[in-house]
């Protein structure tokens, strides 16, 4: 048998070893920082599979999420698209949408769902509304109502007694919770207003991570909550989409994707 020459033989190999190893080492180091890919899609474009919600008013149309109320089918109480697969606590969310004039909507977070109407979230909220009067602002449904207009840096803190129903109502005036303190300005209102598109699509972003929820329009942020309320407030629970009570209305969704931290 002839003698093989080893180091000839493992040279080239070596190489190949080492350049392999380089670009696993580079490729895990990108991701380590965080890329598009770890966004995981949420609505497959076609159908409301992974959803629930009443079918009179949600359906996918032209490849969008779309809700809506018309004369035919008023709607008595706010109905969400809740989303099946998960009730996530800290993560990011990332959605377009498009909302009539007319339309009132949001996307609730960490929500809890009622037992004694279907399709029915209470929780927190990044409002969305045609008129843009309250996009981007932070609007906990059904419970301390608004903790964060469009604008505010703002912490939350416990009402005492907050536990207590009677307490709880009347520390909500104006529909707003008075336990909160406006702590720095994000920009007016009104200037906020502008870089969002009315008619058009616009993104929304959520970034919720322990009690930080931070709400952005176009990669502008509009509103974020340090909620110290340990009473009332939620760590985790359901993703819905709103369409809320009033006149006939449409609102669109799409590129829906999650991020779980």
């Amino acid at each position: 048998m002839k003698n093989l020459n080893f180091k000839k033989f493992l040279l080239p190999f070596s190489v190949a070893l080492a350049v392999g190893f380089t670009a696993c080492s580079q490729k895990a180091g990108k991701d380590s920082k965080g890329s598009k890919d770890d966004f995981v899609s949420i609505f497959d474009g076609k159908s409301l599979k992974g959803w629930e919600g009443d079918e009179n008013y949600w359906k996918v149309e032209n490849g969008v999420i779309t809700g809506e109320i018309t004369p035919e089918k008023p709607l008595e109480k706010n109905s969400f698209l809740i989303w099946k697969d998960g009730q996530p606590g800290d993560f990011e969310f990332k959605a377009s949408f498009r909302i009539s004039e007319s339309g009132n909507s949001g996307v609730n977070y960490r929500s809890e769902k009622l037992a004694d109407i279907p399709f029915a979230l209470k929780g927190y909220q990044a409002d969305i509304d045609g008129k843009n009067n309250y996009t981007g602002q932070n609007y906990e449904e059904r419970k301390r109502t608004t903790l964060a207009y469009r604008g505010e840096s703002a912490t939350v803190n416990t009402q005492p007694n907050a536990s207590d129903p009677e307490s709880f109502r009347a520390n909500v005036q104006r529909n707003a919770w008075q336990s909160r303190e406006v702590t720095g300005s994000l920009g007016s209102s009104d200037e906020l207003k502008g870089k969002i598109k009315s008619g058009d699509w616009n993104e929304i972003l959520i970034v919720a991570k322990g009690n930080s929820l931070k709400h952005y329009v176009n990669g502008v942020l509009m509103s974020e909550v340090l909620d110290n309320d340990t009473v009332n407030r939620s760590d985790k629970g359901y993703l819905g989409l709103q369409i809320h009570t009033g006149p006939p209305m449409k609102v669109e969704y799409k590129d829906i994707f999650i991020k779980l931290n």
